[in-house]
């Protein structure tokens, strides 16, 4: 009973995590499941597909009924990365469990780094219609007659108010969407080999990729980063068939815990400093990643 409740906590802490910052589940899930529930790696890795993948999957559907997921960048995504995913799954079974371990504690040490950058170097977007449009004249008294309001002797003297720069032409954009497509791509075959390799789902390069290459807004990235884990968690899972080692007993009340804390992750998420939480959960990747590390020096020496 007592292991019961600890499986449950645990799918509990990674659905908040995935519902506040639309991935990093699973890389809470491996560690937990080796280290804490002494489960061998490479089953590990299977089952953290299915928690995170169904947990992604209820928490997208959330997003998706408040408009807060693009369908169509979703499955370009996943489009792309499907034969990374297949051949990260194949390379699974061919290393050692002490380097999927290394290559675990690694990632996370990475995706802590980028959390941190983005933490501390995050700016208030400016709407383009901000910086594309006049601005508007106004007078002094409050009426809007294209002046400033600035007076003499004489009455008001009308000033014109600075414009902004033009907005680019639409025959400028052909480099940018290039580098857009590229970086979508390049994007999408990393989470396909994370995502079969490793098991997670790699939101913490979704999400960044989602908002850079492709101009969504944080809530829409973190909606439609749900779904692509969703898919690309299915399409490793077929890709192991036949070879996999399913353990229920502890898959679904993972499974479960993580479901009922993916609701909550949506209303935390607007409730709590994007900034605070991402610091907070770089601060314990670091530190379960040095977990591991020490953990897995002893096995490879």
């Amino acid at each position: 009973m007592t292991a019961a409740l600890i499986t449950v906590a645990l799918g509990v802490a990674v659905g908040l995590v995935l519902g506040v910052l639309g991935g990093g589940g699973a890389i809470l899930t491996v560690p937990a499941l080796v280290y804490l529930l002494g489960m061998p790696a490479r089953e590990a890795t299977v089952a953290s597909l299915v928690i995170v993948g169904v947990a992604a999957a209820t928490s997208s559907a959330t997003h998706a009924r408040a408009g807060a997921v693009r369908w169509g960048a979703a499955l370009v995504f996943v489009a792309v990365g499907v034969p990374a995913t297949v051949a990260g799954a194949a390379l699974n079974h061919r290393v050692p469990a002490g380097v999927v371990l290394v290559s675990f504690a690694v990632v996370m040490l990475t995706s802590a780094a980028a959390m941190v950058y983005r933490s501390l170097h995050r700016a208030a977007p400016i709407a383009a219609e901000e910086l594309c449009a006049p601005l508007a004249p106004a007078r002094r008294d409050g009426g809007a007659l294209g002046s400033l309001g600035a007076e003499d002797v004489r009455g008001p003297v009308a000033v014109r108010a600075p414009v902004a720069p033009p907005c680019p032409t639409t025959h400028n954009v052909g480099p940018s969407r290039r580098c857009k497509a590229l970086s979508v791509v390049a994007a999408g075959l990393l989470v396909g080999l994370l995502t079969g390799f490793l098991g997670v789902g790699g939101g913490f390069v979704i999400v960044p990729a989602l908002v850079l290459a492709l101009g969504l807004a944080m809530p829409v990235a973190v909606g439609t980063s749900l779904v692509v884990i969703a898919l690309n968690s299915g399409v490793s899972l077929l890709a192991r068939a036949g070879t996999a080692h399913f353990d229920w007993a502890v898959i679904v009340p993972f499974t479960l815990g993580a479901v009922a804390a993916s609701f909550a992750g949506r209303p935390l998420a607007a409730r709590l400093s994007a900034r605070t939480a991402g610091l907070a959960f770089a601060g314990m990747l670091v530190l379960v990643a040095a977990y591991i590390l020490l953990r897995s020096a002893g096995a490879l020496g």
